[in-house]
């Protein structure tokens, strides 16, 4: 079996000459951004779902948070199994149980069987997305590095944009018939491809690999788990229940649970165990400053395309396919903005992000005033759409891609699970804080009525964003 060594790594050759750091960074980025996908894909599919199934309220939110809950929960026990598995194998048994998962929704015939795919496609991606990142840490080296996390960065966060915009296409287009089904079952061939190529170009686990002697760290799991759904489940289900005692209670024991989970894991590494998140990337210079504006960021972009949709769709009356579409600015400007800033000049480079933060203010300010008469917002519209993308992707991209810069390859993992987890935590927060915002704010009906309530969520995604942008100004430690 041919081994790949752990001190020469398989892509630090010159890309211009060699083809496999493209075909790797694509088939990991393809997994990425499938899997991201997922995450919003099915909002404008929800009322021809709700129909169709005859779900209830419940039962349709479980449809399209029963991934997020499962990814989210299951995150960083996705990192550590690719540690213990390798990282190959994990990737790969995450890409076909998520492969499987997306054709059972696909052909699930009532909304208990979809709720449960649900719940088993989130698992599949929690398996296999912790390794995309790992895997690029590992096997790319100094500018290859640098280039692959912006493409990772601009990826994570477009496929949110892209899922509205795919969505829109495929529910409109109906195609053979199936009405909601091919927003699953697209992964299908997808998936597969990814699978065939995945096992061509991935390099092959090394059985000499000092993080494979780690333990799981079963009561680290158990407790950052249960705090993890304690924290997202009521944030996902309060809003239709109308913010029930349990769900208040939920976030309270979730606070109790986090702190029992950072107290065992710094008494588990001050005796030499193996803690589920090793404490040196929690020291790592910068590294707390970036997941609040990573958190920030995401809850931002999350909770702006939720609330939009929700005003295209219920107060404008806008097709799943029109709704969809509105989105496309802003993953072209986030993807492309994500893929160039490096190029920017060296005086703008400590000014991004905060600048970033400031543009996206600006940005949501902008679609709410031209969207408060009840309009369209014509033109000016698509230019404040244009600042919001703009913005988040420098507010997202540099924030993730310099965290990670100082990241040591032995622990990628551990980086990537507490990265893709806070990513995933500040999509769910944005939903849940924002949306509720929004229904809370929508006394009146029709488009005037949720004009109004789109206008005070475009303030508190503003306010949200100087909150990023003032994160990052506090004098730094030597």
């Amino acid at each position: 079996m041919t081994t790949t060594s752990p001190r020469t790594p398989v892509l630090s050759k010159d890309p211009g000459t060699d083809n496999r750091p493209r075909k790797l960074l694509a088939v990991l980025l393809g997994a990425q951004f499938m899997a991201l996908l997922d995450t919003f894909i099915v909002n404008v599919a929800a009322p021809t779902i709700r129909s169709e199934l005859d779900a209830s309220g419940a039962g349709l939110q479980l449809v399209i948070a029963g991934y997020t809950i499962a990814y989210a929960v299951l995150l960083i026990t996705g990192a550590r199994l690719g540690d213990l598995l390798g990282h190959r194998r994990a990737y790969l048994g995450g890409l076909a149980f998520f492969t499987a998962a997306s054709l059972a929704c696909g052909l699930a015939a009532d909304a208990g069987q979809l709720i449960a795919f649900r719940l088993l496609q989130g698992a599949g991606a929690a398996l296999m997305i912790p390794q995309v990142l790992s895997l690029i840490q590992r096997n790319f080296t100094g500018e290859g590095r640098v280039r692959a996390l912006g493409a990772y960065s601009a990826v994570l966060a477009t496929g949110a944009a892209a899922g509205q915009v795919v969505g829109g296409v495929l529910v409109s287009a109906d195609l053979f018939g199936a009405s909601w089904r091919p927003v699953f079952l697209v992964n299908v061939p997808i998936g597969v491809a990814l699978l065939v190529l995945g096992a061509r170009v991935l390099p092959r686990d090394r059985r000499d690999e000092p993080e494979r002697a780690r333990g799981l760290d079963l009561p680290g799991l158990v407790l950052l788990s249960a705090a993890v759904s304690l924290f997202t489940v009521p944030l996902v289900l309060g809003q239709e229940q109308g913010w029930p005692l349990w769900s208040w209670l939920a976030l309270v024991a979730s606070a109790a649970l986090f702190g029992l989970f950072l107290a065992y894991e710094s008494r588990l590494a001050g005796r030499g165990g193996a803690p589920l998140i090793a404490p040196r990337v929690l020291r790592i210079p910068g590294m707390g400053r970036a997941v609040l504006r990573i958190i920030v960021a995401m809850a931002v972009n999350a909770g702006f395309l939720f609330t939009f949709t929700l005003h295209v769709q219920g107060g404008l009356g806008h097709s799943a396919l029109r709704a969809g579409l509105m989105f496309a600015p802003i993953a072209v400007v986030f993807g492309a903005v994500g893929l160039t800033w490096r190029r920017w000049p060296a005086g703008l480079q400590k000014a991004l992000v905060t600048g970033g933060f400031a543009v996206t203010a600006l940005g949501c300010v902008g679609v709410g005033a031209v969207l408060r008469d009840g309009g369209d917002g014509n033109v000016w519209m698509y230019v404040a759409f244009v600042a919001v993308g703009a913005g988040l992707s420098l507010a997202f991209s540099p924030t993730l891609t310099r965290a990670l810069a100082s990241v040591r390859p032995e622990d990628a993992a551990d980086a990537s699970g507490l990265l893709a987890t806070v990513t995933q935590v500040g999509q769910v927060i944005g939903v849940a804080a924002f949306g509720a915002l929004f229904l809370n704010r929508q006394t009146a009906g029709g488009a005037e009525g949720s004009a109004d309530a789109l206008w005070v969520c475009a303030l508190a995604l503003a306010a949200a964003s100087i909150l990023g942008m003032v994160a990052g100004l506090a004098p730094k430690r030597r």
